[in-house]
């Protein structure tokens, strides 16, 4: 009996779970670039142009292989619009009633394939490390969630950077070594680019036709759209930049967007790369000695520890958590975020950013975009849906965690002990975004104060009942309650104002 096998455009991995399952000589591969799925936020047209192209090649190399793949184009005349509704074609075709599917990363997707008229067999997704039980087994009866406890189990069971049953290099962690502020120049011309085929090319004029008003440019395009670019990729980071990574990860500079950060986490969260690779890859760099352990270390930790605690995140809380605002911010996304003006030149520089290369690295993530949505009291639901919509990487699996979570808070503190403010003085530290900025990072209040400094403790004063007792944030309020009275009242009406002149629409 033919069966189904359903693969989506972020399970681009041979050994994915549907098709393990499945009878190369009897099933049919069930692939489409659907309406539904392009349009549910409005992606980046890199994102869509990076999937759709990546799908065909997949999709290519599994007829090389023996399977019979049905694929549906964007613009092919019998497209049924959705993922469902392909299945039902594809199934009166062939003559199928039951699906192989690998579980997707966002609950919309699996609540679709189980209301489908289809015998619909969803297969946990094992490229992860920490399956559904391990994680909630981890979980269980822990008063807090915290990622540093996760990520030593993984070390533990995967053994990557252990010595025995002790860390390698006598330290769990060596994030206090990977926090320099931006370098003088940087010696990395940035990630192996790529340029497109024909094949590409024609997926690149598709996605201009129709999707040419979406935020974003997807021209030039230089993105690895196979596994074996996406492996090149890989080997030019971990012999090229891997050996600084530590050391700058947090760094920000304007004219140098990428610094020594990797840009494979698109490869990842689609299925180009496996994350035991890139972890081992890393690690061999270290064994090697050709790179340091805190570069190898901080690397590893991002996927084999982060990127695996959020994915256990949102499938243990539910499909609500991308809609929680535990601290009730009702503020729009202002219109800086699309491309309008502003005079906070880090924020331009980083939606400028965002706009042409669907990239920005972690701490521009949380400490600028985030960090100012934050603090400005934006409703979290429309920051998880521009962060959703604007990054390549981005799925819901793991972009609400670090979203709702991580940046915004507005799950209460499952993921985060404290919120993740700061005022101006930390992207000081950090960029060379406040030289030359409209406003002065070094200014309080009055004429030309930078507005990070009067939101940071806006956000402090308003939100005093709920984090005053909180330990993180005592020497915070300490330094509040020591400034006099008058400067305080300057600064909450300095603040008051910026946010009315933003919410009139006025360039701020």
């Amino acid at each position: 009996m033919t069966r189904l096998v359903l693969i989506l455009g972020d399970q681009l991995s041979e050994g994915i779970a549907a098709l393990k399952a499945a009878d190369k000589a009897s099933d049919v591969v069930v692939m489409a670039e659907v309406r539904d799925e392009a349009t549910y936020v409005r992606h980046h047209p890199k994102k869509i142009a990076f999937l759709f192209a990546a799908m065909r090649k997949f999709a290519a190399r599994l007829r090389s292989d023996g399977w019979q793949v049905r694929y549906t184009e964007y613009d092919d005349t019998g497209n049924a619009g959705s993922i469902v509704g392909e299945l039902l074609r594809r199934a009166e075709e062939c003559g199928a009633s039951e699906v192989l599917a690998t579980e997707p990363g966002e609950w919309r997707l699996i609540e679709a394939l189980n209301d489908a008229p289809l015998k619909v067999t969803l297969l946990e997704d094992d490229r992860f490390i920490a399956s559904h039980v391990e994680f909630e087994r981890w979980a269980e009866g822990r008063k807090a969630l915290r990622m540093e406890y996760f990520y030593r189990e993984m070390r533990r069971k995967t053994g990557l950077l252990m010595e025995g049953d002790d860390p390698a290099g006598g330290k769990w962690n060596y994030d206090h070594e990977n926090r320099k502020p931006a370098p003088g120049e940087v010696s990395h011309n940035g990630p192996m680019s790529f340029t497109p085929d024909e094949d590409v090319e024609a997926v690149l004029d598709l996605v201009e036709r129709e999707f040419g008003d979406n935020f974003g440019e997807v021209r030039p395009f230089a993105l690895a759209t196979d596994q074996g670019q996406a492996r090149r990729a890989l080997a030019h980071f971990v012999k090229q930049a891997l050996p600084f990574f530590g050391d700058y990860q947090d760094a920000m500079l304007g004219d140098h967007r990428t610094l020594y950060h990797a840009l494979v986490s698109p490869y990842l969260n689609a299925g180009l790369l496996d994350p035991l690779e890139v972890c081992r890859a890393a690690e061999e760099a270290w064994r090697a000695g050709d790179v340091p352990i805190n570069a190898a270390e901080g690397f590893i930790r991002q996927i084999l520890g982060w990127r695996e605690y959020v994915r256990g995140i949102y499938f243990l809380e539910g499909a609500d958590y991308p809609r929680r605002n535990a601290l009730n911010h009702q503020r729009a996304l202002p219109p800086l975020y699309w491309g309008a003006e502003t005079h906070m030149r880090c924020l331009s520089k980083a939606v400028e950013q965002t706009r042409e290369d669907a990239y920005a690295h972690h701490i521009q993530r949380l400490m600028v975009t985030g960090n100012f949505a934050l603090i400005a009291g934006v409703d979290p639901r429309q920051v998880h849906e521009w962060y959703l919509e604007v990054y390549a990487d981005a799925y819901e699996w793991v972009e609400a965690p670090n979203t709702v979570g991580m940046s915004q808070f507005a799950d209460g503190g499952i993921i985060a002990s404290k919120p993740y403010v700061s005022s101006g003085n930390y992207i000081d530290r950090m960029s060379d975004y406040c030289g030359g900025c409209h406003y002065d990072v070094k200014r309080k209040t009055g004429e030309g104060a930078c507005p990070f400094n009067l939101l940071y403790w806006h956000f402090l004063a308003r939100h005093r009942e709920r984090f005053e007792g909180n330990p993180r944030m005592a020497n915070m309020y300490r330094t509040w309650d020591r400034m006099a009275e008058e400067k305080r009242e300057t600064v909450l009406a300095e603040a008051e104002a910026f946010l009315d002149r933003m919410g009139r629409g006025e360039t701020v």
